[in-house]
């Protein structure tokens, strides 16, 4: 099966190139100067030229952050092109999935988050998110949003190579402890990512999926174990959201628990990631921070 994935460098994108050979996928990745996703033309072209069985949409303005200024190209990578992406995979009966945000909530439930549970983002980078999912499948009748949440690889930017780079500058962390969510590994997310692609290929129906690593953890937790595991024992010590937003130059709200209901992927497409200890222990043995390899 041949897969466009949208975005080259990002860290989801890297982990599908990297897992599809293994899994009997072609995948073929678009990033600049392919496709600019600021000003996206050319799209049949470019997936006529991919030969795709399915495409992903892997690429975001992720800055959440740098978003609450930057709203132009926040709408234009993560609501306008999502939905020029899917219009053009609809008009050439395209599988098409697009990779979403836990952000699109905001937080309050008190409990899991369903796939039917309205949206209420606080920030900008989830509301143009929420946008995004609602232009891809007015676009594309039979496009797959997938959900997902805090998003770390072995390379890139994200959470974990952040917190190990702070352990080997200060002996002791501060670690917000009032946010809880689902820490999700990427070359997990893209293994099912591939999965749902056959599925969906096979006539499996579309619409919006929560797909996450089982357990939850707040991002202090999520510090604790990368350090641990990594072999260092720098304290981690808790605050709270408005002291992070005060004392850390944070701009946009977060959104204080979004544990995501991942009944649907398991029962409906047979889709389980493994709990996110496990997954941690494999990236950090990945990055030759220690944990478990295999």
């Amino acid at each position: 099966m041949r897969i466009l994935v949208i975005g080259s460098t990002g860290q989801l994108a890297r982990a599908l190139a990297a897992l599809g050979p293994g899994a009997g996928h072609d995948i073929i990745r678009a990033g600049r100067p392919q496709i600019d996703l600021e000003r996206p033309t050319g799209l049949a072209d470019l997936f006529a030229s991919a030969r795709a069985d399915a495409v992903i949409n892997a690429a975001a303005y992720t800055a959440v952050d740098a978003a609450e200024d930057d709203v132009a190209r926040a709408e234009a990578v993560n609501a306008t092109a999502p939905a020029s992406l899917a219009r053009t995979a609809e008009a050439l009966s395209l599988p098409f999935i697009h990779v979403s945000t836990d952000y699109v909530f905001d937080g309050t439930k008190g409990a899991l988050y369903t796939e039917d549970d309205p949206v209420s983002p606080l920030n900008m980078y989830g509301r143009t998110k929420a946008a995004g999912e609602a232009g891809v499948l007015a676009a594309h009748t039979g496009a797959l949003v997938v959900r997902t949440s805090w998003v770390y690889a072995p390379e890139g930017k994200n959470f974990v190579r952040t917190m190990l780079g702070l352990a080997e500058k200060h002996p002791r962390l501060r670690v917000v402890d009032d946010q809880i969510g689902r820490p999700t590994e990427a070359s997990a997310l893209a293994q099912s990512l591939m999965s749902l692609a056959e599925s969906l290929r096979s006539g499996a129906p579309g619409g919006r999926l929560h797909v996450a690593n089982a357990g939850s953890a707040s991002w202090r937790d999520f510090a604790e174990a990368a350090l641990r595991g990594a072999g260092k024992d720098n304290p981690v010590d808790g605050i709270n959201t408005e002291e992070a937003m005060r004392t850390l130059g944070l701009r946009a709200p977060r959104p204080a628990d979004t544990r995501l209901d991942l009944t649907r992927a398991d029962q409906d497409y047979g889709v389980r990631l493994p709990d996110w200890r496990e997954s941690l222990e494999r990236c950090l043995a990945a990055m030759g921070a220690g944990g478990r390899g295999g």
